[in-house]
């Protein structure tokens, strides 16, 4: 039996986010933080700095001008906003090159890529400041599975195998023959790279919102999304999807039920451009 740290501690690999990240981040968190200063930090990664104004400028975004400098991309985020997405373009580059035998990375990370869209509409929807940072939770939020195929290959297939059975629910079946659920590894991965306290908090919740405490709404949101993006997987209706959400979900968060399809298919819509650019040697899984 594992616990979620041992997990994350076989792949050494993760112990670390790009170095540039962490500088952005202490300046985000001083009060000497500039603008000036955080573009330059991101100019100095080429390869940052062309993500982060391909994305700005994309569909996504929708902005009616075209944004030529870091810089200018940063006065109109803001600060907070061009964090989230540093830290989206980081994760991105940290998983490049793992690659579980036993896994399908096209099609986990079109899951997760799916999850992280459907996140940021559903907070959109709700009027929630934190889109962008419901967008990147939402990417990270499966993130455990990829350390389970890579660090436990074996116990983690097993555990799949006897949640199809319907014995049992993945997590369950996690717990049992792992020591630990996907959600557990997620939320000590987010620890380790010392995120914001919220993202383990909501990342571990995922399956059951109300332990995320005072981040409930959050990771309501990002338990919905999960359903959505599963849904998408399988080439579920949006009515089976709908059907696997605790009703009272949706009257905490405020969105009426019959939404879903439209929120579900504003996502779908930039999928397949979010994939290109986040992960750029992936084509989309069909």
């Amino acid at each position: 039996m594992h616990s979620a740290q041992e997990l994350i501690d076989n792949i050494e690999s993760l112990t670390m986010l790009p170095s540039v990240y962490y500088r952005i981040r202490e300046q985000l968190d001083s009060p000497d933080g500039s603008i000036g200063t955080i573009a330059h930090l991101v100019e100095t990664d080429p390869a940052l700095t062309s993500k982060v104004l391909k994305l700005v400028n994309s569909a996504l975004f929708g902005f009616s001008r075209k944004i030529e400098s870091i810089s200018r991309a940063i006065s109109i985020l803001g600060l907070q906003q061009t964090h989230e997405l540093v830290l989206a373009m980081s994760v991105s580059a940290v998983f490049d090159g793992i690659q579980p035998r036993r896994m399908d990375m096209k099609r986990f990370w079109q899951g997760s890529m799916m999850t992280a869209l459907t996140a940021r509409e559903l907070a959109h929807a709700t009027c929630s400041p934190a889109s962008e940072r419901l967008f990147v939770i939402g990417l990270l939020a499966d993130i455990g599975h990829l350390v389970m195929y890579q660090s436990v290959p074996g116990q983690a297939i097993e555990a799949q195998i006897s949640a199809g059975g319907g014995r049992e629910t993945l997590p369950e079946a996690e717990r049992r023959i792992i020591g630990c659920d996907s959600a557990e590894v997620g939320a000590a991965l987010m620890d380790s790279w010392k995120l914001p306290p919220n993202f383990a908090e909501i990342i571990g919740a995922q399956i059951d919102p109300p332990r995320a405490g005072s981040h409930v709404f959050e990771a309501e949101l990002l338990h919905v999304a999960l359903a959505m993006s599963a849904a998408d997987r399988y080439n579920e209706s949006s009515a089976q999807a709908l059907s696997r959400i605790d009703p009272d979900i949706w009257t905490d968060i405020g969105i009426a039920a019959e939404h879903f399809p439209r929120i579900r298919e504003a996502a779908e819509m930039h999928l397949s451009t979010c994939i290109a650019m986040f992960f750029p040697r992936l084509e989309p899984a069909r």
